[in-house]
């Protein structure tokens, strides 16, 4: 490994604030081989409130997001929605140790959410892949921001962004995916499919990182993490997990079915 040249708030900031996704893409990558310095994990540099983006895709609000259609159509439109939140996965991912590592001074923490990030990085790549076998491109269609906007919403407390982000709007991709596979293979599109439950599998172990510090940070300050969970979900987003559950996957990346049991029906 080459000898450390920045500190790791320093990278992280330089991809929040990269636009192109590839290039945002590659210095996530890229931390397995350049020397990022885990040192003065205490010293803040300010997260932008936003990422940079690239001029394209077009940002609709959710309700304003056209209809999806059938066939390969749909499948287009379902692959760059799910490169739109890779995308931002990666964002996530560094703004967690931009915004929350300061406070936890942690050096496991930091390690965890690179991990994070390389993996969403490489999850965009294989999708923008798929995108360009369909005779498309990340930002040919339309996208929403609905995921940036929650996580400015939690943008105040690491438990708060833990249990939106990871705990539940992307466990529910967790719930979601098995059965768009199957959907997809009786499309016969195997490619999509494989490349589905690759990222699928590795959701799941973020999930199993999110809760383990989601769990740990409440201990540390005295809270129940059950109650805490339920009530930062319902404060942040008004409602519940969406029935039916993948319970198999939750409880892979230990979510207890006590967080869900006797809420939502």
């Amino acid at each position: 490994m080459k000898e450390s040249f920045t500190s790791v708030y320093e990278w992280a900031l330089n991809v929040l604030e990269e636009p192109n996704p590839e290039k945002k893409v590659r210095l996530s990558i890229d931390t397995n081989t350049v020397g990022i310095s885990l040192k003065y994990l205490s010293r803040r540099i300010a997260a932008p409130t936003r990422p940079a983006r690239p001029n394209f895709p077009l940002l609709l609000q959710p309700r304003d997001m056209p209809r999806r259609s059938t066939g390969q159509k749909g499948r287009v439109a379902f692959v760059h929605a799910l490169a739109h939140i890779e995308l931002n996965a990666i964002d996530l991912a560094w703004d967690m140790i931009l915004r929350f590592g300061p406070e936890l001074e942690n050096t496991t923490f930091i390690i965890d959410w690179i991990k994070v990030a390389k993996d969403e990085a490489q999850h965009f790549q294989l999708l923008s892949r798929r995108l360009i076998d369909f005779g498309q491109s990340y930002g040919d269609l339309p996208a929403h921001d609905g995921l940036w906007e929650a996580a400015m919403k939690t943008s105040h407390d690491v438990l708060d962004r833990l249990a939106v982000i990871p705990m539940m709007l992307e466990a529910r991709g967790i719930d979601t995916t098995p059965a768009a596979v199957d959907r997809i293979k009786s499309s016969n599109d195997m490619k999509t499919a494989l490349v589905l439950e690759e990222i699928y599998h590795d959701e799941i172990e973020h999930l199993r990182i999110g809760v383990f510090w989601f769990e740990h940070i409440c201990n540390a300050r005295e809270l129940d993490p059950i109650a805490t969970w339920r009530y930062l979900v319902g404060h942040h987003l008004n409602s519940k997990p969406k029935i039916p559950l993948n319970v198999e996957g939750r409880c892979q990346a230990h979510m207890s079915p006590e967080y869900w049991e006797n809420w939502c029906k």
